[in-house]
């Protein structure tokens, strides 16, 4: 069982060491190729704050990396995850655009009667 364990563990390490080897090398590309500058709402980066800036894919799909950098737009953390908040998840959150349902409860509907029963009282 514990060898088992150990050789998920590995699996995952890996998996993981993967993920972020790529995400490195696709974030270094687009700083490289797009101006430090939120595409959303226009905020300027530098050096100092550089790692609010992150790499948004335009088709959602995280392995589509095309070196001329067509499926990337570069986003502040605050416009990057608006932009995932629109999107419906596993989860059944729906889209924040989505309106709320309407209370159907008025607790004020007899307002008017009960304050003329009051007054008679």
């Amino acid at each position: 069982m514990a060898q088992n364990n150990d050789r998920l563990d590995k699996a995952v390490l890996e998996a993981r060491r993967n993920a972020e080897q790529r995400e490195a090398g696709y974030r270094a590309q687009a700083l490289k190729l797009f101006p430090w500058v939120c595409g959303r709402c226009a905020r300027t980066f530098t050096h100092a704050n550089l790692q609010l800036l992150e790499v948004h894919h335009k088709n959602g799909n995280h392995h589509d990396n095309p070196a001329d950098g067509s499926n990337w737009e570069l986003l502040c953390t605050y416009c990057h995850e608006h932009e995932h908040s629109k999107l419906k998840d596993t989860a059944g959150r729906s889209d924040s655009r989505d309106t709320p349902a309407t209370a159907t409860h008025n607790p004020f509907a007899d307002l008017k009667a009960m304050l003329a029963d009051k007054t008679r009282d």
